[in-house]
């Protein structure tokens, strides 16, 4: 028996808040606030010098915009100062990009708390819990996870804090919480690569895939963007926009929005919103089987940013295929394999497993059962037929796909990232086989 390794671990829980009219009004004039002030704020850390710049000097000009502006009340000292400061340490290691100006119509609205000690969190029901929300009060919240709370805290095991984020369905609160737990011993599952489409979602090489059975196109070959809907809520989906869209037309230019056209985006935006938690739901929950059941996941190194560009070209040089290619770009997105790989990542290492990225080139044109890439074996989106005269093999496009990325990895092809491009990197002395 070996030693037991104790390790620290940071993980988020979300959960819905349960507010009255009167809380919403309070937390909608704070996120308004903590916006206005971190464009403040990115504006006078854009005009002052490097070697000026600290901590002080901007809380000692935050204290004085306080006491001069009336509606920065609503919001806890140092809340958005302290966010931003995290945000460019964070930029500094690496970790996200540099901090940039928030916009109102685009930027969802968020309030931090970064201590978590304000919370005050309290069990009251077995479902309901209650947390205190420093300048609005008591909130109740769905209580769907046990969290490290009254008893149960320590310096190891606690809430370090919060973020209030507003989406189409209402206010939520993101808990940070830290914890110590027994490093896991390396998972004893097999291997299995794992190929991301767009027909067949995530496609496993030892024919285990995960589908959730929502075609990606209509019946006219145009991709459905709202496969997460009920045939009834497109239905509406379809009159709240064609009624947006006749309110719309009666608004002059430059002219302030009607209540009710503001009324028709927010039912759109919670069907939109809706759609987006069923998505992410099918996405925790594949994954998560997925790193239960194999010690080692494969998938390509993907740069999805490339393969979502516009083909539309310019004025000299007109791309072809507009129309297609963006409706491949629409259905690229709705898939969101980055964020499939970002869950895969945290949840095999949680497991005692491991996440391997391979190059990505020619997976999807290469037969898996021969190993040679022949022109027109992609005969379409979804089948795959070699043309090599001595092989004929056929299958699954996707399926053949994640078969040459297993077998990519077990040839010893590694892709590492590094400055911003994929390395190829050899990691056993293994001699590569066409076929296996």
């Amino acid at each position: 028996m070996g030693e037991l390794v104790w390790e620290k671990r940071q993980f988020g829980h979300r959960a819905r808040l349960a507010l009255t009219p009167a809380q919403v009004r309070l937390m909608d004039d704070q996120a308004h606030a903590a916006r206005a002030m971190w464009n403040q704020l990115h504006d006078l850390w854009q005009m002052t010098p490097k070697c000026q710049r600290a901590l002080t000097r901007m809380d000692q000009a935050l204290r004085q915009a306080r006491k001069e502006i009336d509606w920065y009340a609503v919001l806890p000292a140092q809340a958005v100062l302290k966010t931003y400061f995290q945000a460019w340490r964070n930029c500094w290691d690496g970790r996200a990009d540099e901090p940039n100006f928030k916009a109102r119509f685009r930027t969802a609205l968020s309030v931090d708390i970064p201590q978590g000690r304000d919370l005050q969190i309290k069990r009251v029901h077995r479902r309901w819990g209650m947390v205190n929300i420093p300048k609005v009060g008591r909130v109740r919240f769905r209580w769907t996870k046990d969290l490290p709370v009254g008893k149960l805290a320590d310096r190891e095991n606690r809430i370090t804090g919060a973020r209030l984020v507003k989406d189409g369905l209402g206010w939520h609160i993101a808990f940070r919480i830290q914890t110590l737990e027994l490093k896991p011993e390396p998972h004893q599952g097999p291997e299995v690569g794992i190929d991301a489409g767009v027909k067949l979602p995530l496609a496993l090489s030892d024919g285990n895939h995960q589908d959730h059975g929502r075609p990606a196109r209509l019946p006219d070959g145009t991709a459905d963007r709202d496969k997460w809907l009920n045939p009834q809520e497109k239905a509406k989906l379809l009159r709240l926009e064609q009624r947006a869209a006749h309110r719309k037309s009666f608004r002059k230019p430059k002219e302030r929005s009607s209540n009710r056209l503001h009324v028709t985006y927010d039912q759109i935006r919670q069907l939109r919103a809706r759609a987006t938690r069923r998505a992410i739901d099918w996405q925790h929950k594949s994954t998560t089987a997925i790193a239960n059941q194999y010690g080692t996941v494969v998938v390509e190194q993907l740069q999805i940013t490339n393969m979502v560009k516009s083909a539309k070209g310019t004025i000299e040089n007109p791309g072809r295929n507009v129309a297609q290619k963006s409706g491949l770009n629409r259905s690229i997105s709705q898939e969101a394999w980055g964020r499939t790989v970002t869950l895969l990542t945290y949840k095999t290492a949680r497991n005692g497993g491991t996440l391997v990225k391979v190059p990505a080139p020619n997976t999807s044109l290469r037969c898996s059962a021969c190993g040679f890439v022949t022109p027109g074996s992609r005969e379409d989106q979804a089948t795959f037929v070699c043309k090599n005269p001595d092989c004929g093999w056929s299958a699954n496009a996707d399926w053949n796909a994640a078969r040459n990325v297993l077998h990519l990895y077990r040839i010893g092809l590694v892709a590492i990232p590094a400055a911003g491009r994929a390395v190829v990197r050899r990691t056993r002395g293994v001699k590569p086989a066409a076929a296996r």
